[in-house]
């Protein structure tokens, strides 16, 4: 099971913007590379295929697409490739949030 972690700015008691904004990521990760915004991610198992609703920016890396989801506020990733601690660290120093595991 892959480790999940949320990037908030809830704990931050001087930050005005205490939530991360649909608007704000749309704005963020437009310019970045790799990234595309979707409002359906497809999971696809041996036997079936999943589709789960949300705002979800996909990192492609490699071969692989890395969801990042917009929920409540905050985003959540699952650390299940190397390449995505550092990523997840320069996203949350951009969008002036604190990382917590869970």
């Amino acid at each position: 099971m892959n480790q999940r972690f949320r990037l908030t700015r809830s704990m931050q008691e001087n930050n005005v913007e205490q939530t991360i904004s649909l608007e704000e990521c749309k704005d963020y990760f437009s310019s970045q590379p790799d990234f595309t915004y979707s409002q359906v991610l497809i999971v696809k198992g041996p036997e079936s295929t999943m589709s789960i609703d949300g705002d979800f920016f996909k990192w492609k890396v490699m071969d692989v697409e890395i969801p990042f989801r917009l929920y409540m506020g905050d985003l959540y990733v699952a650390i299940s490739h190397e390449a995505i601690v550092p990523k997840m660290i320069e996203i949350a120093t951009d969008l002036r949030a604190d990382i917590v595991e869970g």
